[in-house]
């Protein structure tokens, strides 16, 4: 299995001394994400983030479908992802990779086990039919810190979804169609974010946010914390590495709750300039007054 290229011995004494001096290659802060983008598809639930060159799509789609027998009043929600030779030669199709198993586990306890997504409001029949909401992930490009923008898209193509309307009428199901009516959104509870911190030096004294792909094959241990801007800590995943002093961990949970308030603040942003740009009625008013005003400059003016 191809691995990615190992940082030489210059590479990785220049970068750690640098660390200890208080300088990022990059220039910015410990504590200072990369330059983040979001973008929304013409389609609704198409979300591209791109941290720095790390850019992530994230698409939901719905269909209906049967419930789990064991769960017969709620709806079906599932998280794929998927990391191509594209994104970074050390990933191959249809091998996952320790990262890739990472990324999913993650995102499948931030998102889905923390009932981000109301799933019994996509139950339509119960235990006959229900909506199957799922979330394909893919990764274009890997710079680092891949568990962060992927929650940061998910999340936001969620939120950004709208599924067909129903309505029930005895024992029939009818699912309209988007010119018959307006799709409406996910029933969504909260927006649980992932922020990775990363820990250098011997005693792993030094903390940064959002490593580069450099910075991460450099790191001795890593912690990410997935968390909302009320607080509420959906889960801690510290896998492996140098041990972490609990002091530390808490001082890592504070800086994630105001990482996690800007993050919101961002998105809430993002989908809100996006509801303006799809404002139909809006922009028909708009359209509207520009007409009249035209018409009122061209009117021939009585002698």
């Amino acid at each position: 299995m191809p691995r990615e290229a190992e940082p030489s011995l210059n590479e990785r004494t220049f970068v750690v001394q640098a660390l200890q001096e208080g300088l990022r290659l990059d220039g910015r802060a410990f504590d200072q994400f990369r330059k983040l983008e979001l973008e929304f598809g013409d389609q609704y639930g198409v979300a591209d983030v791109a941290l720095g060159k790390t850019r992530i799509l994230a698409k939901v789609s719905a269909e209906v479908t049967v419930p789990y027998s064991d769960r017969p009043f709620d709806g079906i929600f599932t998280i794929t992802t998927e990391l191509s030779p594209m994104a970074s030669p050390a990933f191959e199709v249809n091998r996952p990779t320790e990262t890739e198993v990472l990324l999913s586990r993650l995102l499948e306890k931030t998102v889905r086990r923390s009932n981000a997504l109301d799933t019994e409001s996509l139950c339509l029949v119960a235990g006959q039919k229900c909506w199957s909401i799922r979330v394909d992930l893919h990764v274009l490009s890997h710079d680092g810190n891949l568990i962060d923008a992927s929650c940061l898209a998910v999340v936001a193509a969620l939120r950004h979804f709208r599924k067909p309307d129903t309505s029930m009428e005895g024992e029939t199901l009818t699912v309209y169609t988007a010119a018959e009516r307006e799709p409406v959104p996910l029933s969504w509870l909260h927006s649980p974010l992932c922020v990775t911190f990363n820990f250098y030096g011997e005693e792993g004294d030094v903390v940064l946010l959002d490593a580069t792909l450099l910075e991460e094959q450099l790191r001795v241990s890593s912690c990410t914390i997935s968390l909302n801007r009320h607080g509420e800590i959906c889960q801690v995943a510290k896998l492996g590495g140098t041990p972490v002093e609990a002091v530390m961990l808490v001082q890592c949970a504070s800086a994630a709750l105001t990482k996690a308030k800007e993050l919101s603040t961002f998105l809430d942003q993002k989908l809100a300039e996006d509801s303006k740009r799809r404002d139909k009625g809006g922009l028909m008013a708009e359209l509207s007054a520009e007409n009249d005003r035209d018409t009122q400059e061209t009117k021939p003016v009585d002698a």
